[in-house]
């Protein structure tokens, strides 16, 4: 009979070494059934084996660290390779998989072994945890009722202006809130797009660092972040992971 795949929340930023260090973002069931499994599949092992030290200060993991098995799935993992992440699934292990960052298979290549776990009829358990998007959503003031994730623009200063006007365009339409991310160290070129392309009614909310110590979460028209960017007042989120939404 095969495994389960059970999809593990990872945390969304560093946190102190220290007990009950993830009770704040991982609920302890959650954590006791990680530490009780052997074979993870991860974005990035080294973060996965980060996390599982975090678990282990509160619950004994069931192998040493350095006997877990670790396998890594993210954007440069060959297609061909996810049958033999599976194997161990189908011969009956239960495995983890975790994302780098937040919930795995939103935003995050893990979708991939997800959809294939369906189609050998593995039995997939997503389990409670941290999520950048939602938390953003909940608490941006925007529309929380239709919303869509976007992911990375344009990096070409043209085609990202096009598409953020394209955004604009099918907020304004749906009434649907915009979600979308930067590479941390653009967080201010991004801003700056945003507030140079959007109508000045256009709502934008900046929201870093979610869950984590520094967590900071505004929500402005274009035309008042325009004049505090104009006054010298960017936010502080350079290379800090954040998210962009906009409700025009």
């Amino acid at each position: 009979m095969p495994g389960t795949l059970y999809l593990i929340p990872n945390t969304l930023g560093s946190t102190d070494a220290v007990p009950g260090a993830l009770d704040h973002v991982i609920p302890r069931h959650v954590q006791a059934l990680t530490a009780r499994l052997d074979y993870f599949v991860a974005e990035n092992a080294k973060t996965a084996r980060a996390f599982l030290k975090l678990v282990a200060i509160d619950h004994p993991l069931a192998r040493p660290l350095q006997e877990i098995e670790m396998a890594e799935l993210n954007v440069n993992t060959a297609p061909g390779a996810l049958a033999g992440l599976i194997a161990p699934l189908l011969a009956g292990r239960d495995a983890g998989l975790i994302s780098e960052a937040g919930v795995p298979a939103v935003a995050d290549p893990g979708a991939d072994l997800v959809r294939l776990a369906h189609q050998h009829g593995i039995t997939v358990k997503p389990l409670v945890g941290p999520s950048s998007l939602l938390l953003a959503v909940m608490a941006s003031g925007l529309n929380g009722q239709s919303f869509a994730f976007n992911g990375y623009l344009p990096t070409d200063a043209a085609a990202r202006a096009k598409r953020i006007k394209e955004l604009e365009l099918r907020s304004s339409r749906e009434h649907q809130t915009q979600l979308l991310i930067e590479t941390p160290y653009r967080n201010g070129a991004m801003l700056e797009a945003l507030v140079a392309t959007c109508l000045p009614a256009t709502l934008i909310c900046v929201a870093t660092d979610l869950s984590v110590p520094g967590e900071a979460i505004r929500t402005l028209s274009a035309a008042k972040w325009k004049g505090l960017l104009a006054a010298g007042q960017m936010p502080d989120f350079h290379k800090k992971p954040t998210v962009f939404l906009l409700l025009a």
